[in-house]
């Protein structure tokens, strides 16, 4: 396992981070994706620990709060200690019938940052970060309401989900004048199946050195290898159709993955994992599981290597469609872009 530098902070994460939305039990939604019971979460956990994970990704609003609880147990029952731990979670949505109980003011944050705490069963958060975009709530009483916790000693590091690129430059600059704690992470959708961050989000993470943390890698299960034009496959994505993909062309993807599956006697999921694993730009591909084997199969992409022809190949299946500006921005920067660690 290899651990990469998050953003610019000192802390280092492992380059796998165990994502926990199948930990609990719940009606719903939650019920298509998690209902992992405590037994089973603590040797998911034990696994992924044993493997070199350091890094563990949750939600206050996974399993309406029972993934936190879960994580938490589990750590205090296999006997982990808190420090050799980077544990994250989340706050942006409905935890409460109030008007109030969703959002990113400073009411919600401050009081989801306890329920949180408590839940987990500990006295702090390594990374807490802001779920997604709350359009009432202005940017700087949100960046500030973060800020306020850290110096609290709440949380150590602050992120953010699913934002564009101008709004994370917007708080970076409140940040900046004001001398509060940026954000430092990005988690965000990113797959060879959908490779729409690279437009503009790429190019912001890698100027600002904001860590990407990579959730849905295999595309709510379609890279399973399950799945292609004459398969429907079994699980999650039957039930629950979800992130939205082109699956015509994720299928074409999958017809060029495959092979180097099987000439390397590995999964199809190992593949597109790795393709990850390869991007620069990556600091952690969060994994999860409902079962065990398929926890091992996905730790065992780390030790998968690419060929520079394969890369490639696999660049050329899901290049995305030139967009405006992006093909100004290339024909004119050509022979301009340095090679540096963020480049």
């Amino acid at each position: 396992m290899r651990y990469n530098q998050l953003g610019r902070t000192g802390l280092l994460v492992s380059e796998l981070c165990l994502g926990t939305m199948t930990f609990g039990s719940s009606e719903g939604l939650w019920a298509n994706i998690g209902q992992l019971d405590q037994p089973a979460v603590d040797e998911i956990v034990r696994t992924s620990f044993d493997a070199g994970i350091n890094f563990y990704d949750t939600a206050n609003v996974y399993s309406e709060g029972t993934s936190e609880e879960r994580l938490g147990q589990s750590i205090r029952n296999l006997g982990i200690a808190r420090e050799d731990v980077v544990i994250a979670t989340k706050v942006l949505g409905q935890m409460g019938p109030g008007v109030n109980s969703r959002g990113l003011s400073r009411l919600h944050i401050m009081d989801q940052v306890k329920a949180s705490l408590k839940r987990l069963q500990t006295d702090h958060i390594d990374l807490y970060q802001v779920h997604g975009v709350d359009p009432l709530t202005p940017v700087e009483e949100t960046v500030r309401a973060l800020d306020d916790l850290v110096k609290q000693g709440h949380v150590r590091y602050v992120g953010c989900s699913n934002w564009p690129a101008w709004r994370i430059m917007k708080a970076h600059g409140v940040s900046k004048a004001e001398t509060l704690a940026r954000f430092e992470s990005l988690q965000a959708y990113y797959t060879i199946a959908g490779r729409d961050l690279e437009r503009e989000l790429v190019p912001m993470m890698t100027s600002e050195q904001v860590g990407l943390m990579v959730w849905s890698p295999l595309a709510g299960g379609l890279l399973s290898g399950k799945y292609g034009r004459d398969q429907e496959g079994e699980g999650r994505r039957a039930a629950f159709d979800f992130p939205p993909v082109n699956k015509d062309k994720a299928f074409d993807i999958i017809d060029v993955m495959r092979p180097m599956a099987e000439e390397r006697g590995v999964s199809v999921a190992q593949i597109a994992l790795a393709w990850l694993l390869h991007q620069r730009v990556v600091t952690s591909v969060i994994i999860g599981a409902r079962r065990l084997d398929q926890l091992t199969d996905n730790i065992a992409a780390s030790q998968v290597t690419l060929g520079d022809d394969e890369l490639k190949a696999l660049d050329a299946a899901s290049a995305l469609a030139p967009e405006y500006p992006g093909w100004m921005l290339e024909r004119q920067g050509a022979g301009r872009i340095p090679e540096t660690r963020w480049s």
